[in-house]
C-alpha cells in the first residue's frame, strides 16, 4: 500500500484571503442597512445617502474582486519528488 496524503485544493493563505473577502462583503450590507421610515407613507431622505448608495456598493465589489483573487492565487509549490 502506498501512503498518501490528501491535500486540500486551496492553500491555508488562499482560505485567509478567502475569509478577508468574505468580511469585507459582509461589512458592505452592514453599511448598506437602516435609512427606513417607521411610517409607510413617508419617504426618508436617509436612503439616498451618500454611505449606501456609494460607498456601500464599492466595499461589496472589492470584496467580491477579493474572492477572486482568493481563488485564482496559486498555492506555493512542493518540491514532491515521487519515488518508486
Amino acid at each position: 500500500m502506498s501512503n498518501t496524503q490528501q491535500e486540500f485544493i486551496f492553500h491555508k493563505e488562499n482560505y485567509k484571503w478567502l475569509l478577508i473577502a468574505v468580511g469585507v462583503i459582509v461589512l458592505g450590507f452592514c453599511l448598506m442597512v437602516g435609512g427606513g421610515s417607521d411610517d409607510p407613507n413617508v419617504f426618508s431622505e436617509d436612503v439616498l445617502s451618500p454611505r449606501r448608495i456609494t460607498i456601500a456598493p464599492i466595499v461589496v465589489m472589492i470584496g467580491f474582486a477579493g474572492v477572486v483573487y482568493a481563488i485564482l492565487k496559486k498555492s506555493p509549490q512542493k518540491n514532491n519528488s515521487v519515488e518508486e
